[in-house]
């Protein structure tokens, strides 16, 4: 599992980012010195570069600063230059201060390419659409708002029509806080960046400023890494492997869970059908859907595997069933709120002993009447969307930094899990840490893909994974599900029917 490099206060009021303490970390206890640590960054950037923009391309700019990040742009540059890349150097002179490692670069860029300093944005190239642009100039400790010299550069290429490419994070970009809104940052196309993900390329606010990223591994400690007491992580596919538990040669139906899944109401069994399907497509050993009768045919002919306990109620959930045979409950997927299902809800919510996820409805349900809160059973998985969130806490957000704030303390005070979907979704454990996803695209947002992922997390606790890792696994196997439909079908015309096809554990 991968931690969102943040960064944080020093004694002095400045901050410090955990990607630069890695680095010294890295640089006493490896050991290694300093600029061939820069040299291994600035070569794996290089190798992702080169995968992505060939050498007849675009012409290429680098615009370097005079810290490290810079040294990095120059150490760029000469690679690039001796792969063939046609490339010139702008040192963006806003100081009359260069870090060491900026300066040995620079040196060893002599008779190879010539750096023009650049003290106004005039003497800077018009950057054309037939341009790419290396963003080198400030990097992830970044403090405060651009101004000055950065800040007319920043502008000056916001406004132009070419390509650009961070190195590690886009230059005025806070890593891990809001910028406000009338800073000038740097909108980058592609970032590449080192190590770890930070914690401003999850939020959807910057989405624009990032564009699409990806991580590259520069060998930075991982002891260091490990003891790092984030409150932030990625999950990646090895934190996956780390969780998925294999099936034993001689196993049976039984040793992998009999689920309840609560689901559907007068126009919404299709939500029982998705969430059921789910569930059986991730391995759990026996599913019984409770519904409502309008459903019972539908359940049956659709679905052949799962066994069908239909309500007395034709139209609506009202009569809570026994729960003795479950190993885990699933309760919320198009079930409506008629007076009825509110009481069942609530009934639900007391005498639950088994794990329980939540969605929809069932979370409608709980946010209409506060005090339902106090009756959610301890590790409850909650899925919501960010309105069904917004209306389980009865207000907004400013911002996502705060959403994020909101999401964390909620799930500790309550001591549930909170899944909020979306790009990245931030899973939030009772413990005050946040997992955001690595898996998933824009395809997954069509109505029946939240059922999906309820079938899914239920099928994982009924096997018996405990409720956090059947909510992180979950959560990823569902994302990497609707990467493969959106490969089959597109992003634009697969289906939440198309997910469930595609879940392979």
């Amino acid at each position: 599992m991968k931690i969102l490099l943040t960064r944080k206060h020093t004694e002095d009021g400045n901050y410090i980012s955990e990607i630069k303490e890695a680095d010294e970390y890295t640089i006493i206890h490896e050991p290694i010195a300093s600029i061939d640590l820069m040299e291994r960054a600035s070569r794996a950037f290089v190798n992702n570069f080169i995968q992505h923009f060939s050498t007849a391309y675009k012409k290429i700019f680098v615009l370097a600063g005079l810290g490290d990040n810079g040294g990095d742009g120059l150490a760029i540059a000469r690679m690039l230059y001796a792969l063939g890349y046609e490339v010139e150097i702008y040192v963006v002179n806003y100081s009359n201060k260069q870090s060491a490692n900026f300066l040995i670069n620079l040196e060893r860029l002599k008779n190879k390419i010539t750096s023009q300093w650049v003290e106004n944005t005039t003497e800077l190239p018009n950057f054309d659409d037939n341009t790419l642009v290396i963003d080198a100039i400030l990097g992830a400790g970044l403090s405060r708002p651009l101004d000055g010299l950065i800040k007319s550069v920043a502008e000056k290429l916001n406004a132009s029509k070419a390509e650009i490419v961070a190195v590690d994070i886009p230059t005025g970009l806070f890593a891990d806080s809001l910028n406000a809104k009338d800073d000038v940052v740097i909108n980058a196309h592609y970032t590449i960046t080192f190590q770890a993900p930070k914690l401003a390329f999850v939020l959807p606010q910057n989405a624009d400023i990032v564009g699409e990223w990806i991580v590259v591994d520069i060998g930075l400690h991982e002891k260091f890494i490990e003891q790092i007491a984030a409150k932030y992580l990625y999950t990646d596919s090895q934190t996956v492997k780390a969780i998925i538990k294999p099936r034993k040669k001689f196993a049976n139906k039984g040793n992998f869970g009999h689920a309840l899944m609560m689901a559907g109401s007068y126009g919404m069994i299709g939500a029982a059908v998705l969430s059921t399907r789910a569930c059986l497509r991730s391995g759990v050993g026996k599913v019984t859907v409770y519904a409502p009768k309008c459903g019972y045919e539908i359940l049956q002919t659709s679905i052949p595997e799962a066994m069908c306990l239909p309500n007395e109620s034709v139209d609506s959930l009202e009569k809570l069933p026994e729960l003795e045979a479950y190993q885990a409950v699933g309760i919320g997927c198009g079930i409506g709120t008629e007076p009825e299902t509110v009481a069942l809800v609530e009934e639900l919510l007391k005498n639950i002993k088994v794990p329980i996820v939540i969605d929809a409805d069932a979370l409608n349900i709980i946010a209409a009447d506060k005090k339902r809160l106090k009756l959610l059973p301890e590790n409850a998985i909650l899925t919501p969307h960010p309105k069904e969130f917004q209306r389980l806490i009865g207000t907004n957000w400013e911002n996502d930094y705060e959403k994020l704030k909101i999401l964390s303390v909620f799930a500790a005070d309550y001591k549930c899990i909170v899944c909020l979907k979306g790009a990245f979704t931030a899973i939030a454990l009772p413990d005050g840490t946040i997992h955001f996803n690595s898996t998933g695209n824009a395809g997954m947002a069509k109505g029946g893909s939240g059922d999906v992922l309820t079938g899914m997390i239920l099928a994982l606790l009924a096997q018996g994974y405990a409720p956090q890792e059947a909510a992180i696994l979950g959560v990823y196997e569902h994302g990497l599900a609707g990467d493969r439909a959106a490969q089959i079908k597109s992003p634009t015309s697969m289906i939440a029917s198309d997910i469930i096809e595609n879940i392979k554990f």
